[in-house]
């Protein structure tokens, strides 16, 4: 009696001990906003101050670095795979030949390493970033989920193969963002970061000449100006997505679509007589609800097939796998 008793009131304890242990691990690590907070307190500051100096320099530089986080996740996840150089590289892949920012990102990855040599990935220090770069020129913050790490390889064929393109009808846009399981709405109000940036004339030069597509004309005739007809003639020359407001983050991308005065097609097609049209039309009308919605889809776009836990490494350099 005294014997099983003894192991009953030990066995018990221990039971709970095991389910308690098994519940605490997760079947894949999670992302937390306090992952740096004993390893390296002084990490998002630090970032924050490289991007504000960056943003202050060139204020176009914000939207680079939002697409820059946004095109990393779309291939393979957000690991930073896009920073690096090493052979094959996506940087080289057709759809990311207008990404910018890299040297912005080198820079806020080499301020922390000054400070926690060794900790803080640059999939991390690129989500971060993001989110001060909307910050820096009037748009929404949100609490960045930290834990992720490099990839120690690139994948440009899936670049080109996953992002999305400028010509691209809403169904194929749709589908092209559900397969990150991100939802039309999401897609929405991720699109709205066209409020700031510019766009090369290749890009848009179709839909501006196209007397049958769905634009104003009074803003073609604005946007030849600069964008002629013909092979090469000034492929690169730029426009700002948001004629209004080109360098504020705010609501005026909507406004435009409304108008019919989308600079790229697939802007356009967000407000075409379709599913989305009245998610433009709420945004349009009510700033903060599109504010609230681009930062709570910016935080599922950085959840997207993080490496975390054992996997992946904490490169050194951006630009190079360890």
């Amino acid at each position: 009696m005294g014997y099983h008793k003894t192991i009953g009131t030990t066995f018990v304890p221990i039971l709970i001990l095991l389910l308690s242990f098994m519940n605490y691990i997760p079947c894949k690590a999670q992302l937390s906003p306090t992952f740096y907070d004993n390893t390296c307190p002084n990490a998002l500051t630090t970032i924050r101050t490289s991007i504000r100096t960056a943003v202050s320099r060139e204020r176009r530089m914000a939207a680079s670095l939002i697409r820059l986080h946004f095109h990393d996740c779309f291939v393979q996840g957000c690991d930073a795979s896009i920073l690096l150089d090493d052979s094959p590289s996506e940087k080289t892949a057709f759809a990311n030949n207008a990404v910018r920012g890299y040297e912005v990102i080198d820079a806020a990855k080499a301020a922390v390493e000054s400070v926690c040599p060794g900790v803080v990935s640059c999939a991390d220090v690129l989500a971060v970033a993001a989110r001060d770069a909307s910050v820096a020129v009037g748009g929404p913050s949100w609490t960045v989920r930290l834990g992720r790490r490099d990839s120690t390889s690139a994948n440009p064929t899936q670049a080109n193969s996953d992002l999305p393109r400028a010509n691209m009808d809403l169904a194929t846009l749709i589908a092209n963002f559900n397969t990150k399981n991100l939802g039309p709405r999401d897609m929405v109000a991720l699109s709205g970061s066209h409020t700031i940036g510019q766009a090369r004339c290749v890009t848009f030069r179709a839909r501006i000449y196209n007397n049958a597509s769905d634009i104003d004309a009074g803003f073609a005739s604005t946007r030849r100006r600069n964008c002629p007809v013909g092979p090469n003639d000034g492929d690169g020359n730029l426009a700002p997505l948001d004629l209004v407001t080109p360098n504020s983050f705010d609501n005026n991308y909507f406004r435009n679509l409304v108008q019919r005065r989308g600079l790229l097609a697939s802007d356009q097609v967000l407000f075409s007589g379709d599913s989305t049209d009245s998610i433009v039309t709420e945004y349009s009308n009510n700033p903060r609800t599109f504010a609230s919605d681009f930062a709570a889809a910016m935080v599922r776009m950085g959840d997207i097939d993080p490496l975390t836990g054992t996997n992946g490494v904490i490169r050194n350099l951006c630009t190079t796998s360890n």
